[in-house]
């Protein structure tokens, strides 16, 4: 059996080297962690123009999708208006590629795994809602312990229910859950830092970073490897 695809909605960039005019990128922790995890990782471009069938048409042929980092959801996305200055990197195309995507994954039973945004992008997607700015620095580029629930599938992925080198690069949580959204995890102050939906085989989403350290820390490494492994279980069941 050939190793399962895994792909990663893109971003729009201005940092490319090396290429004419503007890029289409997205940043190599997340496709290395993949690679180490037995899958091949391929970089979707966000332009809606392929939304007009060609992007749902290919999620039904590939084994999962990632969801990264990135700047922030439009608050118009989830029915408010902007009301934290620090709002930043707001680009209609990702919010639109990233949310039509989610849904048509959740649709297919995908695996699915969203990092920071995509767990923000996974509860807009489900009808959630997101508190604009937690008015604090101590989740901003900060490694702290997790605690989650043990029976979920997150502390299964993890191999521990208290994963200890979380390294988080939030400045925006969770407001109201998404419909189906089932909270599994929440650092010592609180915040809340992972989801499952409870329907389906395998989505879930941390609010930090563990591809940051995911070379060097093989718990943070578990939950790209059981993305993998979740992938090949669902070509197994198509």
């Amino acid at each position: 059996m050939s190793a399962p695809i895994i792909i990663i909605v893109g971003r729009q960039s201005s940092q490319a080297k090396g290429v004419r005019a503007e890029a289409y990128a997205s940043g190599q922790r997340y496709y290395r962690a993949i690679e180490r995890a037995g899958g091949i990782p391929m970089m979707v471009p966000p332009m809606p123009e392929l939304l007009d069938g060609r992007l749902i048409d290919l999620i039904g042929r590939v084994d999962g999708v990632l969801f990264h980092g990135g700047g922030d959801i439009d608050p118009r996305r989830y029915g408010d208006a902007s009301t934290a200055e620090q709002l930043y990197g707001i680009v209609h195309e990702h919010d639109e590629v990233e949310l039509t995507v989610m849904r048509a994954a959740i649709d297919h039973d995908l695996p699915v795994l969203g990092l920071c945004r995509g767990l923000q992008i996974l509860n807009v997607a489900l009808g959630g809602t997101l508190i604009q700015d937690i008015g604090n620095q101590d989740h901003w580029l900060q490694y702290h312990p997790v605690s989650l629930e043990p029976d979920c599938r997150l502390a299964q992925a993890f191999g521990t229910n208290r994963p200890q080198r979380c390294h988080s690069v939030h400045h925006q949580i969770i407001g109201t859950v998404g419909n189906g959204l089932r909270v599994v995890g929440h650092a010592d102050d609180g915040t809340l830092e992972a989801v499952e939906l409870e329907s389906a085989t395998w989505v879930v989403a941390t609010q930090w970073h563990p591809e940051d350290t995911a070379h060097e820390d093989p718990e943070q490494q578990n939950v790209f490897d059981e993305l993998v492994r979740q992938a090949v279980a669902a070509r197994s069941r198509a």
